[in-house]
């Protein structure tokens, strides 16, 4: 069964060579004599084909050989370790996150391109690398020379995976009641540790050496609380200055059976059963430090890109499961045009209800593209610009759409997945067609990294109120700025009237905020999540419409015999569709949250025995 049904690259290259201002980030030192704006097209062409040809295969063999967890050891698809391997040393893999400065490395926005092919084409394997790179990014950023020497070279070369290690049985999303103890030894910077964790995606593998647990725990004697808490480099096997391995009292005492997602180890861990488990301490000793540790700090760096990456799996799921319901439809002949009953039977793509759905798959597809692309966009924009405004402007963008760009993809790609598979009818209920596993897998996104409802509070508690609510406010100061420059355009009249409609009940959406804060704070959980979803809407819109006025352009430049045309007035009309079909739900949530309605918060729990 194949299921990478991507056939071409045209949309990543409108969004990298034409879209977004990347000669900026293709000039900077790190990049300029290696990558180019104009070569993306040719860069791109061949991970393409890598996907389909490499990557592919290796979907089919971990849904027909999911993980076996035996004797306290994992079996994952043969198929998976060739490829981690292969990837790693063909450099599509760890070393891409090297920040040092005459590292070769891709810039993030071209990365995320060849991410998202390759994820695509199997988006369950791919975690194994991001979250190695995650780990190591931090080893990198917060470890000595020492730990960097020691750990860095052989995860980056693919010889050992890299973890991150944060929930508990009796701590989940509440990091702050983890059980999990550290305790000093005689050897300085290093820990006794004992816990136990779980939900630990990638937590064990066959293909690596070792396995490099980045682990948050509570040194004896730190205070209570996230602030209390610290990271530790806690490897599976422990490694002496001469690179020997020995055991380091790591057990693996489970692998979950998941609704999608099969052949990802999702492990239960215990660390120090034995009292054997040791781990380096990254950071400040919080004993000499009042107490305080710097591990939820230190972690917020990888979780933020892997809030990120979670988005973009997400994305990627979204544009596979429509681009395989695309080619169903076309090859799918069933049914008369509505308006000739007696005529000939036609592909189902034809039909009007069919279309209708691909131009919402479409749509949506493109709007999660251009919001996760511009944010990555400001990554290397944020890392790299000489100029600190420019880096502040660009940090500040990443921080404020990093929850909208986790959430709102994989929110809406549960019932999007579903979408794709009514197209197929009863075929897409079947697991020989690939829409069921894809929406199989993707419903994890909206659960890892911090569930799509602490996104909407990350939303409305912390990035509302960055500098005392400068950068919100200078976000929807952009979109309105951006609707008053374009509300007159012809062609597009329509859709930036609802935008501008949308706005408006947007405003009425924060004011109510703003009033819970004082009145009746219990309101703002109660709708952070709707908060959120009209907060990525008009985002979404905002891009879209963007978008369609260059493609517009390019449009009545080329003419209709050109043939680009086709791509350029596809984009008009997702950004067409997007605007007077999903984006008045802002309306409708405006009118919900001005109403507030408080049953909610009324209703006692006991009516749920009911």
């Amino acid at each position: 069964m194949g299921n990478f049904a991507y056939l071409n690259t045209r949309d990543l290259e409108f969004i990298i060579q034409e879209w977004l201002p990347t000669e900026r980030v293709f000039g900077y030192d790190q990049f300029k004599d290696y990558y180019s704006k104009d070569d993306v097209k040719a860069f791109l062409a061949p991970m393409l084909k890598m996907a389909k040809e490499v990557v592919e295969p290796t979907n089919d063999d971990g849904e027909k050989n999911p993980v076996k967890f035996e004797n306290g050891k994992v079996t994952l698809p043969k198929s998976f370790g060739p490829l981690y391997h292969k990837l790693q040393e063909e450099g599509w893999g760890t070393s891409n996150i090297d920040r040092s400065e005459d590292a070769m490395v891709m810039p993030h926005i071209l990365q995320a391109a060849v991410w998202e092919m390759l994820c695509a084409a199997n988006p369950v394997f791919y975690p194994y690398i991001l979250l190695t790179s995650g780990a190591c990014d931090l080893i990198q950023s917060f470890g000595s020379d020492y730990l960097k020497a020691k750990f860095m070279p052989k995860m980056m070369d693919g010889t050992w995976s890299g973890t991150m290690c944060l929930t508990e049985p009796s701590a989940g999303s509440d990091v702050g009641d983890i059980l999990s103890k550290a305790y000093p030894t005689d050897e300085p910077g290093i820990y006794k540790i004992k816990g136990n964790k779980i939900f630990i995606t990638g937590g064990d593998n066959d293909f690596t050496e070792n396995v490099i647990h980045l682990y948050l725990a509570r040194v004896e004697g730190a205070k209570a609380g996230t602030g209390g808490i610290s990271l530790f480099i806690v490897p599976k096997y422990w490694v002496d200055d001469d690179g020997n391995l020995s055991d380091n009292d790591v057990i693996l005492t489970g692998a979950e059976h998941k609704l999608g997602q099969h052949a990802s180890v999702t492990a239960a861990l215990a660390f120090g059963d034995s009292d054997g488990c040791r781990g380096y301490l990254l950071g400040k000793n919080p004993l000499e430090n009042e107490g305080r540790g710097e591990g939820m700090a230190q972690m917020f760096q990888m979780m933020n890109l892997a809030r990120m990456e979670t988005g973009h799996m997400a994305h990627c799921c979204i544009a596979n499961a429509f681009y395989n319901a695309r080619d169903y439809a076309k090859d799918r002949i069933q049914g008369r045009p509505f308006t000739n009953p007696r005529g000939n039977r036609v592909p189902i793509i034809q039909h009007e209800d069919i279309k209708r759905t691909l131009l919402m798959g479409k749509a949506h597809m493109e709007a999660t593209r251009a919001m996760l692309m511009k944010a990555l966009y400001y990554f290397d924009v944020r890392h790299h610009d000489p100029d600190p405004e420019v880096r502040t402007y660009a940090n500040a963008y990443v921080e404020m759409v990093t929850p909208l760009c986790k959430a709102y993809p994989s929110d809406e790609g549960w019932w999007l997945c579903g979408e794709a598979i009514q197209a197929y009818g009863g075929y897409g209920y079947c697991e020989e067609y690939p829409v069921a596993q894809i929406a199989r897998d993707i419903k994890i996104y909206s659960i890892w990294e911090g569930t799509n409802f602490i996104q909407s509070l990350d939303l409305v508690g912390r990035k509302m109120s960055m500098a005392k609510g400068a950068v919100f406010a200078n976000f929807v100061k952009e979109m309105k700025d951006f609707y008053a420059a374009n509300k007159d355009n012809a062609e597009l009249g329509k859709s930036f009237a609802k935008f501008g409609k949308s706005l408006e009940a947007y405003d009425a959406i924060i004011k109510c905020l703003l009033d819970w804060k004082s009145s009746n704070p219990s309101m703002i959980p109660t709708y952070s999540r709707r908060v959120l979803t009209a907060s990525s809407q008009l985002h979404a819109a905002h891009l879209l419409l963007d978008q369609a006025l260059l493609a517009q352009k390019r449009a009545a430049e080329l003419g209709a015999d050109h043939f680009d045309y086709n791509f350029y007035i596809g984009k008009v009309a997702s950004a067409k569709w997007y605007c007077l079909n999903q984006l008045p739900q802002v309306n409708f949530i405006a009118e919900v949250i001005v109403e507030g309605d408080t049953s909610v918060l009324d209703v006692p729990v006991e009516v749920f025995d009911y």
